[in-house]
């Protein structure tokens, strides 16, 4: 039997590890630019070196560094550093995961991100696997811009994650702040299912946690819906079609939108910021993958928010690395997740043709 607890305090090690190598990486941005030639490659040396480094935590503090034994749905492969023309960008990840594990070798890092090749059972019987998934960097533009971005960690069993720690190293506590500023401390946030969810800081390892309850939306107060600041991410013109709709046939007020990137839209609805994240289909056949959405819908979840597919299912995680079953999301405090879903059926908002 899994103990939630032991994983859950693994992975916040893991984590927090990850993100402060991430912002080592990207308050030297302009340099590693200049180094590898390449305007992407900070984003590039911290998803490798940030997906390392959790590997290497799970797989020694938990599996006795016995690879073999953690199952591990990662986003990154290592052909990428492997490859003699990106000699730099491996030097500079090597680097920048030696800020963690001072004697890792290049040999041994790119092992470590190749822990994450697993590729869980679709068997028809997701209760039959338990692994870990991995968004190493989610966020990518948000990290380029010096933004928001998340490290996002879940642990997923019997086709739902079980245990959830997201790092989001630049959102700050204060809610009143500016998101599109860097924070200097940072936010993590933990669950194990059940338990509810936490807050804490995302530079300290031994920082108070904070129990965070998501209230209901009153129907007195306008619905502020988050998104990305890269409008491509979901169908802006549904999006619109919804926001007027819940105006014009439920006489809801529309607040200013909360423009965030990666799966710290996930953790603002969770902790009240905002009253619903909605990712609607942009195109036919894409499917949502697991790593871009585990850990932040277990913990909007934990915290008392509702998160579905745009057509009120829960969200399956036992069907390999994507969300095959699913299409889209929709989170939000229970109130406002039947208004959304009320707008999507009425609207007969789909997986366009």
């Amino acid at each position: 039997m899994t103990d939630y607890a032991k994983a859950a305090t693994v992975a916040r090690l893991a984590v927090t590890r990850a993100g402060y190598v991430c912002r080592q990486v990207q308050q030297g941005l302009d340099e590693l630019r200049a180094i590898t030639k390449d305007d992407k490659s900070p984003v590039t040396v911290a998803d490798f070196a940030s997906q390392a480094i959790v590997n290497i935590t799970l797989r020694d503090e938990l599996y006795g560094c016995d690879g073999a034994k953690l199952k591990m749905v990662g986003e990154e492969t290592s052909g990428f550093l492997r490859d003699p023309e990106h000699a730099a960008h491996l030097q500079a990840t090597l680097a920048a995961a030696q800020e963690i594990f001072p004697d890792l070798t290049a040999d041994q890092m790119l092992e470590a991100i190749d822990l994450g090749n697993y590729e869980p059972i679709d068997s028809g019987h997701p209760d039959e696997d338990t692994f870990w998934t991995l968004d190493p960097i989610d966020g990518t533009k948000g990290f380029l811009r010096g933004q928001q971005y998340a490290i996002a960690l879940a642990l997923v069993e019997d086709s739902r994650p079980v245990v959830g720690v997201m790092g989001c190293p630049n959102l700050p506590v204060d809610m009143s702040a500016d998101l599109t500023a860097a924070d200097p401390a940072g936010c993590l946030y933990w669950a194990i299912r059940g338990d509810g969810v936490y807050e804490t800081s995302a530079t300290e390892e031994a920082a108070e946690s904070i129990r965070i309850t998501r209230l209901d939306h009153d129907e007195a107060d306008p619905i502020a819906v988050t998104g990305s600041v890269e409008a491509a991410h979901s169908n802006q013109g549904d999006m619109g079609r919804i926001l007027e709709w819940l105006q014009a046939e439920r006489a809801v007020a529309i607040d200013e939108p909360v423009r965030i990137d990666s799966q710290c839209k996930y953790a603002v609805v969770a902790r009240g910021q905002a009253d619903a994240y909605l990712r609607l289909p942009t195109r036919k056949g894409y499917v949502e993958k697991i790593w871009d959405h585990a850990a932040g819908a277990m913990i909007a979840a934990e915290a008392g928010a509702a998160v579905t597919d745009i057509h009120g299912h829960d969200l399956d995680f036992g069907h390999g690395a994507t969300l095959v079953k699913n299409r889209g999301i929709v989170c939000a405090p229970p109130r406002v997740h039947g208004l959304m879903i009320a707008a999507i059926q009425a609207l007969g908002i789909k997986e366009p043709d």
